[in-house]
């Protein structure tokens, strides 16, 4: 997997794009919304600063298997909140019938 992501770059910075906007908007993004034009040059920023994640990534360190590890402890953990909320409205709704 990591050769073939060093023969084809073009599809190495796309994935690591997609995963980093991931996660900066699951984890690092605000409440309130930026402005248009805040949002766009924070985008351009990151696509510039993913070019060092793939010089790293075609220098064969792990880059694309460490965001999908973290991807997915994050999907671990919101699938963790959604069980234990639905546990405690299970229960809170038992012990209003009580």
């Amino acid at each position: 997997m990591q050769a073939w992501f060093a023969s084809h770059p073009i599809v190495a910075y796309i994935v690591i794009f997609v995963l980093i906007t991931y996660v900066y908007n699951k984890v690092f993004r605000v409440r309130q919304k930026l402005p248009l034009v805040k949002e766009i040059f924070l985008y351009l920023l990151m696509a510039m600063g993913i070019f060092m994640l793939l010089i790293f990534q075609i220098d064969k360190l792990p880059i694309i298997q460490c965001l999908l590890v973290a991807v997915g402890l994050m999907l671990l953990v919101r699938v963790r909140y959604f069980i234990e909320g639905r546990q405690k409205k299970k229960a809170e709704t038992s012990a209003r019938n009580s």
